[in-house]
């Protein structure tokens, strides 16, 4: 399980950078009247991603709790092509920023992959949840939970006004 969360851990290290980087810093989204709508599903991915790391840092999704941990990673997907969507429909997405996306879709796809193995597993137990330390994986993961709980916040609340203020 460490190499599917160590995984995560670079995914969310890929997050961090393309949000401050392109998102806050570079193209200001959080200021931009278009983006109402893709700032609302960065908050939705980044709610997402909060349970994720929270939950896979110290806890096994075990008998049915594996077939909605799995509806989860299908939901973040689905939010993420519409993400993508949305971008393309808005804005001109930079060089940079785009092959960022790239290289974030092949570790999650990396990640997914390393994770269906333990999920099948994990569906042949009795329905719960199974504790577990994974060291520095689980404490590295608890604190992207909480930033990344932060930033769907601020993404939510700038989506609000923006919308308030465009009426």
């Amino acid at each position: 399980m460490t190499i599917v969360l160590t995984r995560l851990v670079l995914q969310g290290l890929l997050g961090a950078a393309d949000t401050l980087w392109f998102h806050a810093y570079k193209l200001r989204l959080y200021l931009k009247p278009f983006a109402i709508t893709e700032l609302a599903l960065h908050a939705l991915r980044d709610f997402t991603y909060a349970v994720l790391f929270a939950s896979l840092a110290w806890w096994s999704w075990h008998g049915l709790l594996a077939l909605c941990l799995g509806a989860f990673l299908v939901t973040e997907i689905v939010i993420t092509l519409v993400d993508f969507i949305v971008e393309d429909k808005s804005r001109k997405v930079p060089a940079g920023e785009r092959t960022m996306h790239a290289i974030m879709g092949m570790v999650y796809g990396a990640f997914i992959g390393y994770l269906f193995p333990e999920l099948v597993l994990w569906f042949d137990r009795p329905t719960g949840l199974s504790g577990h330390d994974y060291g520095w994986v689980s404490w590295t993961l608890s604190v992207m939970a909480m930033g990344v709980l932060l930033s769907g916040i601020r993404d939510m609340a700038a989506s609000r006004v923006l919308r308030r203020s465009n009426i």
